[in-house]
């Protein structure tokens, strides 16, 4: 385990706030890699990508960055775009 996994570990014990952000932002980054992914394997810049969702290229950003919190609606959007279907899992925390 990395120095700042222990930490947040650690604080996430001790701090239920900082427990939900944390979480939070390990699913934005999840999010984040598989809208890349998907944008890679279609071969398209933000920009393109953007258009092809009928959204800014500033959005499509902020989700690749793990800044936003993308809801179920526009993942749907997303992939109904791309003729892709979602696949939502819940899985145990190890």
């Amino acid at each position: 385990m990395s120095k700042i996994d222990d930490y947040a570990a650690k604080r996430s014990q001790r701090d239920p706030a900082f427990a939900r952000s944390a979480e939070q932002y390990n699913i934005n980054l999840d999010v984040a890699v598989k809208v890349r992914d998907l944008r890679d394997s279609l071969n398209m810049s933000q920009r393109e990508f953007a258009s092809l969702v009928h959204k800014p290229q500033s959005t499509i950003a902020r989700i690749e960055n793990g800044s936003m919190n993308t809801s179920t609606k526009l993942l749907g959007e997303i992939a109904q775009a791309a003729h892709c279907k979602i696949s939502i899992e819940f899985l145990p925390i190890t």
